[in-house]
């Protein structure tokens, strides 16, 4: 019997779903002769998911579904599940206004249900479409993969039908030895129900790939709902340039999932996949990478790729990227700006070089600002987004101050109304050095639930200890009521209201200090 592979991705925000595209095309090229099709419920409505699922099924009759999951965690800073998960917590947390606190209270109740129910619907989702492809093909399998599947890999398996392989991270090795039939005991997986996964699982390297300019042609035929994502012009699609993340930021899980070490897809094939997507109409593209430019040994590779990129003729492009803005250099800010570069985000956390360090962040703040004035003196005047992690490792009010006055030094290069600070309080996730650091002091124990939001659980994962969390919460609640429309800016004008600015310099400085980070090495 010929192999059918059905990849349906799970039902999520519509964002382009690169994962499943990138599998079923590395499939075709190595077995040209299995059928393939993509079914994407981020463009069904939800009343129709079910149906809509079934009636998939029963015309394409798989003999393997591959499930991708992409969220489950739900603490950030914008709308969702009915309500903003962070301004519901912090007012049932933090708000001394009883009626204030209710409403919290209720806003976190919806979002508890919508929450609840929307990984029932999942698990559902997954239960029912191997149960109707059953009825076609008793030995169908499932194969559950993508990054909720990635953190919660431990969690959701004794919720996933017996049978069901696990996925970690990566998985085209894994569908290659499923469609061969090969043992997959060495891959990063493990068997619902027959199979515990390894210690450690997550942290295994992934197996390297050659990896293609993805075939737009085939991936047409395959996919009827691809004109979904082309028939908005706004839209960012997106483009994967390298995988991998050498750092050691003491809360990601990206370096974990795609492993320590980069493999740089050869710019060729990036340019080759960008113009098939060019000659369909795309004009906005995301590069998916953990990291554009993760260390400065890869800075070649972007100068490469961007100077293909102008060798195309796609000069009426625009691109965005994740950025560690430490590794940009004259020629590369000259041509960022020449390929139509037009949003970019950088993580930095803080603007206090002494957490920058705890925290295991591995860039200068100096060296950060240098090279966003080289950014702005080569013509870039577009949108930056810099993301503060507040009250992550021993803040203080003095590192506060700090990062407020590394913020408006970045307000004086860029212009006030082109840095948008976005303010998230890390969602603690599995597998980090945060969740070992937590273990050490005693915040969280070991055989804690992370998929809980029950509230005792909620509040500790919603990464925001005192002595400074009611401190933070008041500053929130007090911006989400003066400028909800604004809430980053408002942050930190209230802040600085409050506590003053530091002078730039302190900001950049900071002592070497050995005894604290000792606590955030990993194991």
């Amino acid at each position: 019997m010929t192999d059918r592979i059905l990849y349906v991705r799970l039902p999520c925000n519509p964002i382009f779903p690169i994962g499943v595209v990138y599998l079923s095309d590395h499939v075709h090229k190595l077995f040209p002769d299995v059928e393939q099709r993509i079914f994407d419920l981020g463009t069904v409505p939800p009343l129709d998911f079910g149906s809509a699922l079934d009636a998939c099924v029963n015309e394409f009759k798989p003999t393997l579904l591959v499930y991708s999951w992409r969220d489950i965690q739900i603490y950030a800073p914008v709308g969702g599940r009915g309500g903003n998960p962070l301004q519901n917590a912090f007012e049932f947390y933090y708000a001394k206004n009883p009626f204030l606190k209710l409403r919290g209270a209720l806003g976190g109740l919806r979002i508890t249900t919508a929450y609840y129910t929307e990984l029932w619907r999942n698990l559902g989702l997954i239960k029912r479409g191997l149960k109707t492809a059953k009825k076609y093909n008793p030995q169908a399998r499932v194969v559950v993969g993508g990054g909720a599947v990635s953190v919660f890999y431990e969690q959701l398996g004794n919720s996933l039908p017996a049978g069901t392989i696990v996925s970690v991270g990566e998985g085209e090795t894994l569908l290659e030895k499923l469609l061969k039939k090969q043992d997959l005991s060495d891959e990063r997986c493990y068997v619902a129900g027959e199979t515990i996964p390894r210690e450690r699982l997550i942290h295994e390297k992934p197996t390297p790939i050659e990896k293609t300019a993805c075939n737009y042609d085939y991936i047409e035929t395959i996919w009827p709902e691809f004109q979904y994502y082309l028939q908005d012009k706004d839209f960012y699609i997106g483009v994967q340039t390298k995988r991998g993340c050498p750092h050691n930021c003491c809360y990601c899980i990206y370096t974990v999932i795609e492993g320590k070490q980069v493999r740089v897809n050869p710019a060729d094939e990036v340019v080759a996949e960008m113009q098939q997507l060019y000659k369909r109409g795309v004009r906005n593209f995301w590069f998916t990478d953990a990291q554009f430019i993760p260390a400065r040994k890869f800075m070649d590779d972007v100068v490469e790729l961007l100077n293909k990129i102008i060798d195309s003729g796609m000069t009426d492009i625009h691109w965005a990227a994740y950025i560690r803005a430490d590794n940009l250099t004259p020629e590369i800010c000259d041509l960022m700006a020449k390929t139509g570069m037009n949003y970019f985000e950088i993580g930095i956390t803080s603007g206090s070089q002494e957490l920058v360090r705890k925290m295991r962040m591995g860039y200068n703040l100096r060296t950060v600002l240098e090279n966003c004035r080289d950014l702005k003196a080569a013509g870039f005047n577009d949108l930056v987004s810099v993301n503060y992690s507040f009250n992550v490792i021993d803040e203080t009010y003095e590192t506060i101050r700090q990062t407020i006055a590394y913020h408006r030094e970045l307000e004086r290069i860029f212009g006030e109304d082109k840095v948008e600070p976005a303010i998230f309080f890390i969602g603690l996730q599995p597998h980090t050095i945060l969740e070992e650091y937590a273990f050490k002091k005693n915040i969280l124990k070991p055989g804690y639930d992370p998929m809980s939001i029950m509230p005792w659980t909620a509040r500790k994962l919603l990464w925001n200890p005192e002595p400074f969390g009611s401190f933070f919460g008041e500053v929130c609640l007090q911006a989400w009521q003066q400028n909800p429309n604004d809430f980053g800016r408002e942050v930190m004008r209230i802040l600085e209201q409050r506590l003053g600015c530091a002078p730039l310099e302190e900001a950049l400085s900071a002592p070497v200090v050995e005894d604290k980070p000792k606590e955030l090495v990993s194991a």
